[in-house]
């Protein structure tokens, strides 16, 4: 590392100290939290084993989603290995509740990339939610990121089946959304169409905040276990939690009508699942940290950065702006470079499944697509936006904005 680099990372180090603090409050509330779970849930090593064919009488899987439950902040859920992603999870959710003709309602303007097609937003996929009959509108935020409460209030006169809401920026220069933020959302649909279901995307925000949303009124959220809760562990999966009613509708899906939770095995084991939650907010609080000094070196560059460097965080994302498509590019080259597997590829832009732009995206992890590990992407498309997220280490993470730093400053 160069000595101006040097310089940058210590000087930013020193101003990100109270912020550091802060992450570090957060990760012990949630930390007891997930502690308490266990404790009164009794873990045991028995609940690691291994399960087959129908699933019966698995108790590592039903202690896993009591856990979850009690994590998560509401009466149930449930946990599948299965799930290959967040928008598989997501999907599933979706697609368990809704009915023909039924209304999701979006508070938050579009949805990340990879659900466009699958609710039905664009293109005819066959499979979608549109294909089914649902339809789907969306309010915008307002100029300063913020939920639009008064236009809301006018469109539950539709009595949407589900309003979503969306934590993260996803694709989108925008500030990820504060639990506590919801909450008046959610106090105005409880009020003026209380059948409405709120359903939050839960993704990459888990133990970035003392409370999740189901503390604030969401009737159900989701995630992916490769992201926040899965603590860089869990080899694959999603969950699932909220109310126990709409938990039995969507293991109807997962399973069988009529069998549900019932059934399900998991031949591979549950100890990733357990360790993978025990590890979730202390690695959660190290991809905070990184996301931040990522923020401050990018500031003193003059660079364009959101979240601000000492910003309230609600995800784990960080999105940094770039002032040309060959800077983006040499950016996540760089992040490919720094990371432990598959450090001597080189990314490209590629039309990725799900997406509507070429993606490129720098994922040298362990567990593939695992976005709490120190990752990034971005579409092809203006203006030239990075996304990084993860780092299973504040040290990793360190490293990569020193290499960062001094690719910036030698091609300058």
């Amino acid at each position: 590392m160069s000595a101006e680099s040097r310089m940058l990372i210590e000087r930013a180090e020193e101003e990100l100290r109270p912020v550091f603090k802060r992450f570090e409050e957060t990760e012990l509330v949630c930390e007891k939290r997930v502690l308490e779970a266990f404790h009164n849930n009794r873990v045991a090593a028995r609940h690691f084993n291994f399960s087959t064919g129908y699933g019966y009488d698995d108790e590592g899987r039903d202690n896993l989603d009591r856990i979850f439950a009690e994590v998560m902040q509401t009466e149930a859920a449930i946990v599948v290995p299965q799930l290959s992603s967040g928008t598989h999870t997501i999907f599933m959710a979706l697609a368990a509740i809704l009915r023909p003709n039924e209304l999701i309602l979006s508070a938050v303007g579009r949805p990340y990339d990879t659900l466009v097609e699958a609710i039905g937003i664009e293109g005819n996929v066959s499979g979608s939610l549109k294909e089914f009959g649902i339809r789907y509108e969306q309010i915008e935020l307002t100029d300063d990121g913020r939920i639009d409460i008064e236009t809301l209030k006018k469109e539950l006169i539709k009595k949407p089946k589900i309003v979503y809401f969306q934590r993260s920026r996803g694709y989108a220069w925008r500030n990820s959304i504060m639990p506590s933020d919801m909450k008046p959302a959610f106090d105005v649909i409880k009020e003026l169409s209380p059948e409405s279901i709120i359903m939050v995307d839960n993704c990459y925000g888990e133990f970035t905040q003392e409370n999740e949303p189901t503390k604030f009124g969401a009737d159900i959220i989701m995630g992916s276990l490769i992201k926040n809760p899965g603590g860089g562990i869990a080899h694959t999966g999603g969950y699932i939690a909220g109310k126990r009613e709409l938990i039995d509708i969507v293991a109807n899906r997962v399973t069988v009508p009529g069998i549900g939770r019932e059934a399900g095995c998991y031949p591979g084991g549950y100890l990733p699942y357990y360790q993978g939650l025990f590890l979730a907010p202390h690695t959660v609080c190290q991809s905070l940290k990184t996301a931040a000094l990522f923020a401050c070196t990018f500031e003193r560059l003059g660079l364009m950065s959101m979240p601000s460097s000492n910003a309230d965080r609600s995800d784990i994302v960080q999105a940094l702006r770039f002032k040309k498509k060959e800077q983006l590019i040499d950016f996540c080259r760089v992040i490919q470079s720094v990371s432990p597997v598959d450090s001597y590829v080189v990314p490209e832009p590629w039309a990725m499944p799900g997406y509507t732009d070429e993606v490129i995206m720098a994922a040298g992890t362990f567990i593939q697509g695992a976005s709490i590990e120190l990752t990034a992407d971005a579409p092809i498309r203006e203006p030239y936006t990075a996304y990084i997220q993860g780092g299973l280490t504040y040290a990793h993470g360190r490293i990569a904005a020193e290499t960062v730093l001094d690719s910036i400053l030698n091609n300058d």
